[in-house]
């Protein structure tokens, strides 16, 4: 393969990241200043979503918030943190993958239930909002953006008024609404998180401690309501309570919990419900889990940071077994193996060990590069990958190299990192990539929503190397793949075409390149008539478990 960029042109304007819509984090603490425990929860957080930032705090009497766009410590000074006091938190951070990139779809959603103020923030994508905002609209209710998360915060203020039960009215949410969510909610007492009921967005719960004495009593709270034969809090199963810790928080990734000093205890289940308050910890099913769980895979290939710890396994770990079964499958002679940073990284290591050839650092980031709000005019955008990246020329020059990434997906960032390696004097390029070649557009929460755009839907291997002007390219195995993740079930749509959560006609419209049909797993379920009207009106459930209410 010829190791020169062709005349194909490159759209610079269209970023070749893959971005997921954002991270959540909330707390219950009373003692605790869980606004600032929130913004640095926030900044763990950071690499999920850059384009906005908000806290929401419940005082006992109120709920506050304080959103903008940008990034957290551009939207947050210390004044805005001490005023945001109270007993619990949410905050959020979005990259918007559906709605508006406004200050009025920033999150955390602020929502009144008769005189009850609530705020929820929401990550990943509702499917099937549209006729869903449609009727509540008909119902006279109110909206100040189109995005898919406050239609799911007005569907539970609408249940909410009708059954008088907060949890009720977020259940009945839960059984309409449709797509990949982990969400967290407050009133002015209670924090609530809740998941899809396949599992496709994370969400771990966490428990803040004062001291020894406290950790051990919580254990023993914990364990107290446990099912006879189960062994630890990871068992905790539905409609058990366990006494307050000194406080819990529930977030997107344990590297939140990390930097907080809370104490991992399990993954929110999913289509469980969570309510924190000060009666303790109440656990229940709001709606069945899917037969089959379907955890998105590339929070394991890109999103998650590589300290963060998923299923029990480390991302660093899972990226590191990657590169090592990309360099089983994908063998070159090269004299040096080099990664992307920073999700690059780990699998570079793991391809230099199990190849032998040196790993060396080819590749400086410039880490005070961030998201600016500096119009991008075609001179920055011609900058491209050096405004991030910058090559060691001493260490490449005439050297054949090996380089790991993550993903290729648009295919503009690989085009300029290897012009910009042989500029640096390397005699070969060998792109390998730690995942299998990204073909259908994800409607769950990553912004790859038409499949015109990735480049692997478009053209062979040979082709997409060719264009990016390497000397070869080769991507992991989706069995490869999954051998190096935890033993879950995954959504792999995004390499497969087979989707956990069927898709609507009507959003998935002219999303797709003829020729090509998605395997759905399921049937659409029709979401028409009076379907909000006839959820509020049913109360079989309530009339089964009376004791809930």
């Amino acid at each position: 393969m010829a190791g020169t960029v062709t005349s194909c042109e490159v759209d610079e304007q269209l970023t070749d990241e893959l971005n997921e819509e954002c991270g959540i984090f909330g707390v219950w603490a009373p003692d605790r200043d869980v606004a600032r425990l929130t913004y640095f929860g926030l900044r763990a957080l950071q690499h999920r979503g850059q384009e906005s930032a908000g806290i929401a705090s419940g005082d006992g009497g109120t709920v506050m918030v304080r959103k903008d766009l940008g990034l957290v410590s551009h939207v947050f000074s210390n004044a805005d943190i001490d005023a945001l006091s109270g007993q619990l938190a949410i905050g959020h951070v979005r990259y918007g993958t559906a709605g508006a990139k406004s200050w009025e779809a920033s999150q955390p959603h602020l929502s009144t239930i008769g005189d009850v103020i609530v705020a929820l923030a929401h990550n990943g994508t509702l499917v099937n909002t549209d006729e869903l905002r449609r009727q509540l609209i008909e119902l006279g209710v109110p909206f100040n953006s189109n995005s898919d998360s406050e239609v799911a915060v007005k569907l539970i203020g609408y249940f909410t008024q009708e059954t008088h039960h907060l949890r009720e009215g977020i259940r009945k949410t839960m059984e309409l609404i449709r797509g990949g969510y982990a969400m967290a909610l407050i009133n002015e007492e209670a924090l609530y998180a809740f998941r899809d009921p396949h599992g496709i967005r994370p969400l771990v719960l966490g428990r803040l401690t004062s001291d020894e004495g406290v950790a051990a009593a919580d254990a023993a709270a914990a364990a107290s309501a446990l099912p006879s034969d189960a062994k630890s809090a990871d068992d905790l199963v539905g409609d058990e309570v366990v006494a307050s810790a000194a406080g819990w928080v529930v977030t997107s990734e344990t590297c939140a919990l990390d930097i907080i000093g809370a104490e991992y205890v399990r993954d929110i289940r999913p289509g469980e419900i969570l309510r924190i308050s000060k009666e303790g910890l109440v656990s229940e099913q709001g709606v069945p889990a899917a037969e089959k769980t379907a955890h998105c895979i590339f929070e394991q290939v890109y999103f998650a940071r590589p300290d963060s710890i998923m299923d029990g396994k480390s991302i660093y770990a899972c990226r590191y077994d990657m590169g090592r079964k990309l360099a089983l499958e994908c063998p070159v002679e090269a004299d040096m193996v080099i990664g992307t940073p920073d999700s690059g990284l780990p699998s570079a290591e793991g391809y230099a060990f199990e190849s032998g050839i040196p790993y060396g650092t080819g590749l400086i980031k410039n880490r005070y590069v961030a998201r600016t709000f500096i119009e991008p005019t075609q001179e920055l955008r011609a900058m491209g990958v050096r405004l991030k990246l910058n090559p060691l020329k001493d260490v490449i020059e005439g050297k054949r190299i090996v380089v790991v990434d993550d993903s290729i997906v648009r295919g503009t960032t690989m085009v300029q990192l290897v012009r910009m390696l042989r500029q640096a004097g390397a005699k070969e390029i060998h792109v390998r990539i730690n995942s299998p070649e990204d073909i259908w557009p994800c409607f769950y929460g990553v912004d790859t929503g038409e499949q015109s755009q990735l480049i692997s839907a478009t053209k062979t291997v040979d082709e997409i190397c060719e264009f990016i002007g390497a000397d070869t390219l080769a991507f992991l195995s989706v069995d490869a793949l999954l051998e190096c993740v935890p033993k879950a079930g995954y959504c792999t749509a995004c390499f497969t075409g087979e989707y956990p959560v069927a898709i609507p006609e009507s959003f998935g419209r002219d999303k797709f390149i003829e020729g090509y049909e998605p395997r759905l797993l399921s049937k659409p379920e029709a979401v028409t008539g009076h379907c909000v009207v006839d959820k509020a009106d049913d109360r079989s459930w309530e009339e089964e478990h009376p004791e809930e209410l």
